[in-house]
């Protein structure tokens, strides 16, 4: 069902948007969570160090197709707001069709140079033959990531934050019986847990994309409307590119990291492979909340309502905020029992590895959720700059304290300092721009 974004009073609205955004990343998160869980209950700990090492080459890929999903959102959110239906299919075809030209460009980058990148990150020996199994069979099930992504972000565009979440609910579910099935009843071993995966959002992404055409068909339009536009592409990719180039950076910069991490052993890729499963399910689940409100301010752009803006924005920081509370809580105070679901019989290292990350850094999590909801911000009036200024001097603050504190006494501990300090600064920066937005102006 389609929701327009643009009427009702703001906070119910975006709430009523944003919950089911929010139990569709849970869901999202649950494919990867299962697969290291699987691997270290099922394989043992270098399984779960070989998927956790994949992970960081995967959000590579994964930046792409989030970047596509964000610019093609951003620009059918603005055309519905509008109601310009025809520029909205002519954007939702040309989104298809670029991507899936950088689809078959990001598939031979991944077949070519994957293995080379495990090289790079000083991926051990032990786990780099299961590090790069995992890496082919995704390669191999990327253009379902990718164009599920699209669908997605089609669906939150028109205002239906619902029909992805019960696919996902299906989908994700489906992910963790099929990953025991292949593990534990086919002794599959690590690619039995790709595998799981490959099928499980294969049949999601066929699902997304027939919903996406049935629902199209629906919204009428005057005249044909053209398969690909070339100023349509170029309004995509001038949020797109930004959003890529953001989420790209920071997946190289945790490539880093992971290659400082790795110097210190097994044992400590392991729990934090673990810990950053659990630490990436907050920051994803708050991140698509931004996404919501980026949906949200670009849809009120688009009908030229731009006093609804800072009370969209209030909304989502009281909605992250009252998320941040039990979710830290959680990971302070039952950080090793929930560790404990990914390992079977851990070593010390592992687990005490993972207990100090969580604590360390679940306490900023009220930071950087009010950081990211001031991006969606930024992101949904197209103040790409801005937004990139602060998530790059996030970014590098990170990767910089990462390497510089890891040489000192504090070792593995102080790679894990360096998010709550690159945070705090990116966090003032993003306030700082949305609040020098004209948003009570109108003017644009």
């Amino acid at each position: 069902m389609n929701t327009d974004l643009t009427t009702g009073k703001p906070e119910r609205v975006l709430w009523q948007f944003c919950l089911p955004l929010f139990g569709s990343i849970i869901f999202q998160q649950l494919y990867n969570i299962a697969d290291s869980l699987v691997a270290g209950k099922f394989i043992g700990e270098m399984a779960l160090a070989a998927v956790g090492n994949s992970y960081e080459v995967t959000l590579i890929f994964i930046a792409f197709a989030f970047g596509c999903n964000i610019g093609c959102s951003v620009i059918v959110s603005t055309f519905f707001g509008a109601k310009r239906y025809r520029e909205l299919k002519s954007t939702v075809s040309t989104a298809m069709i670029s991507s899936g030209v950088l689809c078959l460009v990001l598939m031979a980058f991944g077949i070519l140079f994957c293995r080379e990148l495990l090289t790079l990150i000083n991926t051990p020996a032990e786990v780099f033959e299961d590090s790069g199994l995992y890496l082919d069979i995704y390669i191999l099930g990327f253009p379902f990531v990718m164009f599920y992504n699209i669908s997605t972000g089609i669906f939150s565009a028109l205002g239906d934050s619902k029909t992805p979440f019960i696919f996902l609910a299906a989908s994700s579910l489906s992910n963790i019986l099929m990953d025991i099935w292949f593990v534990a009843g086919f002794h599959m071993g690590v690619a039995g847990v790709a595998y799981a995966t490959f099928i499980c959002q294969g049949i999601s992404c066929i699902l997304a994309l027939v919903t996406v055409f049935k629902r199209l068909k629906t919204i009428k339009t005057e005249g044909r409307f053209s398969y690909f536009s070339w100023n349509i592409f170029g309004k995509i990719a001038k949020v797109a590119v930004p959003s890529i180039l953001q989420q790209s950076f920071i997946s190289v910069g945790n490539i880093v990291i992971q290659g400082v991490i790795n110097g210190f052993g097994s044992g400590v890729m392991a729990g934090y492979s673990a810990a950053i499963k659990l630490n990436n399910l907050v920051i994803t689940s708050f991140t698509t909340l931004g996404n919501g409100v980026s949906n949200y301010a670009a849809q009120n752009i688009g009908a030229n309502k731009l006093v609804r803006i800072p009370q969209g924005f209030k909304a989502g920081l009281k909605l992250v905020w009252m998320l941040c509370i039990p979710l830290a809580a959680l990971y302070i105070l039952a950080g090793k029992q929930l560790l404990l679901l990914f390992m079977n019989e851990p070593s010390e290292t592992a687990l005490s590895t993972g207990i100090i990350f969580l604590r360390i850094v679940s306490p900023f999590y009220f930071v950087v959720s009010a950081k990211l909801i001031a991006d969606g911000i930024l992101r949904g009036a197209s103040y790409m700059g801005k937004f990139m200024i602060a998530t790059f001097t996030d970014l590098i603050l990170r990767v910089v304290l990462a390497v510089v504190l890891s040489g000192t006494k504090l070792g593995a501990t102080g790679i894990w300092c360096a998010w709550p300090i690159g945070w705090c600064v990116a966090t003032f920066l993003s306030i700082m721009f949305y609040r020098r937005g004209r948003w009570n102006s109108g003017n644009f």
